[in-house]
């Protein structure tokens, strides 16, 4: 696989893409929203997918670009190191892109114990479904008094330019799934978390990958012929990938102290892809959010781990049945 291209070089690209997809789109919009309305009243005229789907690439694009803005005017004040103020641009975008994704997608959220997830520190440990599931994390926390994310990313976002650069300068860690050495990464998602206080919370997503079937599938044969008792245990997930527990052993390693709070959703499911997105748009049904805090007594260590993660696992992944 070829690696992540290096600062400077990779936002020398992005950076100026991101403000031409936004440029462009405003440019041609007289042309692209007729044509998109008219394959859309040919197609899907109730649904208007297409015209949804550019108008958020719109909406996002633009987003984009104000958050490069907004970072390089705290960069020329000399407020690069500021944390509370990037934390507070990471809120606005993020609640910006949740903005744009209900007027435009017709998103709608319910949230089943947001009140669990302050005080920190917490390591929030989520399903991903989807794309924009990584932002649920942001946006609930921003919502739960301004708590602060400390995520474990994967490299491939650094793409995005708003979350290379404010990622960058906050307490993140985008991680080489790739590695082959993985101790240098475990290490890195040790150190994320050290210090996390009242207003912290550790994000990370133990699948590892966006969840579908035939990644499923794949992965639950390579558990069954790497560690068949694991494997026995979770050959009914029926929506979920098997979690890997030695990224979120990490994050509990370098915040002792710290509770867990499992996150578990439904009706993201047909977005892990933006070639099939326009498939699923509008979204048919509210998105519902269940949230699920253990205290740090309740939370195992060492060889118990994995089993206790795998317990949490098949619950959510029954939870996911019941309420899809």
């Amino acid at each position: 696989m070829v690696g992540v291209i290096p600062v400077p070089h990779r936002r020398l690209v992005t950076v100026p893409g991101v403000a031409m997809l936004a440029g462009g789109l405003t440019a041609f919009a007289p042309a692209w929203i007729p044509a998109a309305l008219a394959h859309d009243l040919a197609r899907a005229p109730r649904r208007l997918p297409l015209s949804r789907m550019l108008s958020f690439g719109l909406v996002w694009s633009w987003l984009e670009t104000v958050g490069v803005v907004a970072s390089t005017s705290l960069w020329a004040a000399g407020q690069s190191s500021r944390a509370d103020a990037h934390y507070g641009l990471q809120r606005w975008w993020a609640s910006r892109l949740v903005d744009g994704l209900r007027l435009l997608c017709d998103l709608r959220i319910e949230v089943d114990g947001l009140e669990l997830l302050a005080p920190g520190p917490v390591v929030m440990c989520g399903r991903h479904a989807s794309i924009p599931d990584s932002l649920l994390p942001a946006w609930l926390l921003g919502q739960a008094g301004g708590m602060r994310p400390r995520y474990v990313l994967t490299r491939e976002l650094l793409a995005d330019p708003c979350l290379d650069i404010v990622g960058n300068r906050l307490p993140n860690h985008f991680v080489d799934r790739n590695a082959a050495d993985a101790a240098p990464e475990l290490d890195a998602i040790e150190r994320l978390a050290r210090g996390m206080g009242s207003r912290d919370a550790g994000v990370i997503f133990p699948e590892g990958a966006v969840a579908n079937a035939p990644r499923r599938r794949r992965a639950l044969a390579k558990l069954a012929e790497q560690d068949p008792a694991r494997g026995r245990r979770l050959a009914g997930l029926r929506h979920l990938l098997p979690p890997r527990p030695r990224g979120t052993e990490a994050l509990l390693r370098g915040a002792p102290d710290a509770a867990v709070v499992f996150m578990a959703h439904v009706g993201l499911e047909g977005l892990d892809r933006l070639a099939g997105a326009p498939a699923h748009l509008p979204l048919p049904a509210p998105v519902r959010v269940h949230l699920r805090r253990f205290a740090r007594a309740e939370v195992p260590a060492g060889a118990d781990f994995p089993a206790w993660l795998d317990d949490r696992w098949l619950e959510m992944d029954a939870w996911v049945e019941t309420h899809s």
